[in-house]
């Protein structure tokens, strides 16, 4: 039987936003179905910044996981390969979606990533991290202080707009280019808020905050809809032991 394909993008939260607020976090874990699942964090958005790595294993060093890092400015191994496809789940941070897409490419990383999506290794990540993995994202990495759609890797159909409560002109600059044509209709979430796929076919949304949503945008006769989408708040599961693997 063939593992299945996820991948889970976040709008925003997780440990680079809310460190305090693991429930993102766990999710991401609890989807691999192990119980000490190895996830890797790739912080190539950010330059591999050391802040967000460690951040990075500090919040999941105090989890049942196995945390390690892939840095294409240090690489840990010359066999990304199968650095890769050793993993449970790879988590990809925020930054520069653009210079996330030129450096993958050029080191073939892109290609490893599909390959371990189609293994059964859960892909997520946030902003950067989330938009990468759509045939289009909303993007503030081609030009700073402007929103822009930007061709990502296509590995899920559509469009994808993250922080979409969090940055005020993220919801009317995604509405009016999905209007106009100039993007494809797609899914939007909110800061704390996470899509999750299966197979290339949205499955659920969840949250780690009561009121962050997702949303379905799509383009109509006469511009735009707009469609919340039913999400599940990961803290009301945390009070009823649903919410995944446990910290450690």
């Amino acid at each position: 039987m063939e593992e299945p394909q996820q991948i889970i993008a976040l709008g925003g939260g997780g440990f680079m936003m809310e460190p305090e607020n693991p429930l993102l976090d766990r999710y991401i874990l609890s989807a691999t179905g192990v119980a000490t699942p190895k996830i890797c964090f790739v912080g190539t958005p950010s330059g591999d910044s050391s802040i967000c790595i460690d951040w990075f294993y500090k919040a999941f060093g105090a989890m049942s996981s196995v945390p390690s890092h892939l840095s294409l400015y240090k690489p840990p191994t010359q066999d990304l390969r199968s650095f890769v496809l050793e993993q449970d789940a790879v988590y990809v941070g925020g930054g520069s979606t653009r210079n996330l897409l030129a450096l993958w490419k050029e080191w073939g990383l892109d290609r490893i990533l599909e390959e371990a999506l189609r293994a059964g290794i859960v892909l997520a990540g946030i902003s950067a991290g989330s938009i990468c993995w759509f045939e289009q994202g909303l993007s503030d990495s081609i030009k700073t202080g402007e929103l822009h759609p930007l061709e990502c890797l296509g590995f899920l159909s559509g469009s994808n707009c993250p922080h979409y409560d969090g940055e005020a002109e993220r919801r009317p600059v995604y509405q009016r280019l999905i209007a106009g044509g100039d993007m494809s209709d797609g899914f939007a979430a909110d800061d704390g808020a996470a899509l999750h796929f299966i197979d290339g076919v949205f499955a659920k949304a969840v949250s780690s905050r009561a009121k962050a949503r997702v949303y379905r945008v799509e383009r109509t006769s006469d511009g735009v809809e707009e469609k919340a989408l039913e999400t599940e708040f990961l803290g009301a599961a945390a009070q009823d032991g649903r919410s995944g693997l446990k910290a450690s």
